[in-house]
């Protein structure tokens, strides 16, 4: 038997006149996530919140009885905030990340569209879990195939997905068979884009539980100029 702790904390930054960053802690009904509003773009609060709300309530309503009714609902749902952002702004929509996951019979399963990112740690070792929709890395995974791939460095952490698009985004899936003692980390990359993963290896593992992690990720973004909107949500798996 497993139980869990999770905590979640999401601040506007140093630099932002808006926090377009919207999260899930939703430990009854076991769904934990992120989405962050596509900077650039008028309604990306709008973006994220709509995604958020839709794809909980996806889950919630379920079953979602196989990988295909996941990838069905976050294409329902892209649908969604892209019809959103035709009344929002007609001209250029509105668009967010969406990297959720939800928890059935000790098995997390995670869907992940755009450079929002989950981490897991198991058996104390810790990983990476997504990977980022966004121009820069895309073309290293084409160079690592032997393609040839160029991009403009001011292009870099453009996305090549995102929820809101105009056809249906590429999900990534994750599937996790959760044991006592893991520790799992959603964040966007207000996070991730100034403090490194081996920092947030070190934060995740030395943390006393899941408020004192978020409290000291988005704390030491923050003291790193907060660039962006820095949200964190964090679950520690126990044994009953």
């Amino acid at each position: 038997m497993l139980s869990l702790r999770a905590a979640a904390l999401t601040d506007i930054g140093r630099v932002r006149r808006q926090n377009e960053d919207r999260f899930i802690c939703n430990e009854k009904e076991l769904i934990f996530g992120i989405a962050d509003g596509v900077g650039g773009l008028p309604g990306g609060a709008e973006a994220a919140q709509h995604a958020i709300e839709l794809i909980s309530a996806g889950v919630i309503a379920g079953p979602l009885a196989s990988d295909a009714d996941l990838v069905a609902l976050v294409h329902r749902t892209n649908e969604a905030v892209a019809t959103l952002g035709q009344k929002v702004s007609a001209s250029t929509g509105i668009a967010t990340t969406l990297t959720i996951g939800y928890i059935r019979e000790n098995v997390l399963k995670i869907a992940h569209v755009g450079d929002s990112r989950a981490f897991g740690i198991s058996h104390d070792a810790f990983s990476q879990l997504t990977e980022d929709h966004s121009v820069e890395n895309e073309a290293r995974q084409r160079r690592a195939l032997g393609e040839s791939a160029y991009y403009h460095p001011a292009n870099r952490n453009a996305l090549t997905r995102c929820m809101g698009q105009p056809t249906p985004p590429g999900v990534d899936l994750v599937t996790r068979l959760l044991e006592a003692g893991d520790r799992y980390l959603f964040c966007t990359d207000g996070v991730t884009r100034l403090v490194s993963n081996g920092e947030i290896s070190d934060i995740m593992k030395k943390s006393s539980g899941p408020a004192a992690a978020v409290n000291e990720l988005v704390a030491s973004a923050l003291r790193r100029g907060g660039s962006d909107n820095a949200t964190a949500v964090v679950i520690f798996i126990d044994s009953v």
